[in-house]
């Protein structure tokens, strides 16, 4: 076995969703559950099949988001991997409707951060063993950070 690091390519403010599924209809599904989610989300996505042709199935609605989603696919090489990005939208938005598509067994991160993932590598192909998401803590939040960090999700419309 070997360990292999792979980068996701991407903008530094678009959000990437990284997940396992299990199924050739993975990406019709996952498409439809991300058309439903808001009528202004822009995304592409990938797929890589895992048997039978093993290609990187892909979709979405804006080709630029779709190139991407394929680019980063094909670096993976993962089977039953998927790589989603959107744009006008955020994982917030679509994560529990990604969550609820049957075939998806595991989303691994949902991020704007710079991601690492981290595979085994053997005979028989790749897998994820885990992704590394932006950096690591520099301390503990004081109370003018919390202060901070709440005002933002009131300003923003997450918290009332």
């Amino acid at each position: 076995m070997q360990l292999v690091v792979v980068p996701i390519e991407k903008p530094e403010d678009l959000n990437v969703i990284l997940g396992q599924a299990h199924f050739i209809k993975t990406v019709e599904d996952l498409h439809e559950a991300l058309v439903g989610t808001s009528p202004h989300l822009r995304f592409g996505l990938a797929f890589c099949e895992a048997s039978g042709k093993c290609l990187v199935r892909h979709s979405g609605n804006d080709a630029e988001l779709e190139d991407l989603a394929v680019r980063n696919a094909l670096a993976l090489g993962v089977g039953h991997c998927f790589v989603v990005f959107v744009r006008e939208g955020y994982p917030v938005n679509v994560l529990n409707q990604l969550k609820q598509v049957p075939e998806v067994c595991t989303v691994h991160c949902a991020t704007a951060n710079r991601v690492e993932v981290v595979l085994a590598e053997t005979d028989l192909g790749r897998g994820v063993l885990g992704v590394i998401d932006g950096s690591s803590p520099l301390g503990v939040e004081t109370d003018q950070d919390m202060a901070d960090r709440k005002s933002l999700l009131r300003s923003i419309g997450y918290k009332l």
